[in-house]
């Protein structure tokens, strides 16, 4: 059994140096790793960025994170990462880490997402230059997030996680307003979750949203934006996959 603790949605600044330092300081007592699902600045400037480099440098156990939308409002994403990554996170976009926890080995597949709408009210490649833009974006995320899983599938992990800020599915987004549903997330995230397989699927983004909700391929999401989960962070147990001997797998082969 693995502990994944995971959090969305905090919005550090500047006022709230040190609030979560004190919980996060806990996470060994509960859990093996520590995700962020985007959104944790305000504005997504590198004084807001520290800020939160400072709420997770040194912890004992390993940080993985994605950007949100309000990271890349003042355009620097790059230097919030930077930020981050000094500090001992690996955040992600359209890519993959293995990190070790507690014996076993966690995958997690990692991007921002974007919007797109759901099944039968989405945006299509279609029109306006611009419109096609959107699309395309979000198709990208999409594919560099099947890429990702399917990279994780020959590791050998232990499980997979795939990491977003936007939703991959419209149950978490229950509680929103049906207008915004199409930039709150996209099907195309969930398509590439059940077609390259994972153990979890984890966002943000959906401050009104709830917690719970599966991909049509049985993937578990859960929605930990911070409003939604009411904490500095939530913990979830996911058993580790099964492995299958080495002898065994090769019986077959001549």
């Amino acid at each position: 059994m693995i502990r994944v603790a995971a959090v969305g949605d905090i919005h550090m600044a500047p006022e709230t140096r040190g609030t979560l330092r004190p919980a996060f300081e806990t996470l060994p007592d509960c859990a093996d790793i520590l995700l962020l699902a985007g959104d944790l600045t305000r504005h997504g400037t590198p004084e807001e960025a520290r800020v939160v480099a400072d709420e997770i440098r040194g912890l004992a156990v390993p940080v993985v994170a994605v950007l949100g939308n309000h990271d890349h409002h003042d355009d620097r994403p790059g230097e919030v990462t930077a930020l981050l990554e000094d500090a001992g996170a690996q955040v992600l976009e359209g890519r993959a880490v293995v990190v070790p926890c507690g014996g076993a080995h966690v995958g997690v597949a990692g991007t921002k997402g974007f919007g797109g709408g759901f099944v039968g009210r989405s945006a299509g490649e279609f029109g306006e230059p611009v419109m096609k833009e959107f699309v395309r974006h979000s198709r990208h995320c999409a594919d560099a997030l099947r890429a990702s899983l399917e990279e994780l599938a020959g590791q050998d992990c232990d499980m997979r996680i795939a990491l977003t800020h936007y939703s991959p599915v419209p149950e978490t987004l229950a509680g929103e307003p049906l207008e915004i549903y199409p930039f709150l997330g996209s099907y195309l995230l969930a398509e590439a979750i059940d077609a390259a397989g994972a153990d979890l699927a984890v966002h943000g983004h959906a401050h009104a949203g709830t917690e719970n909700g599966m991909t049509n391929g049985g993937v578990r999401v859960r929605n930990v934006a911070q409003p939604v989960i009411g904490r500095a962070f939530h913990v979830y147990h996911v058993h580790e996959r099964e492995r299958v001997p080495a002898a065994r797998s090769h019986a077959n082969k001549p």
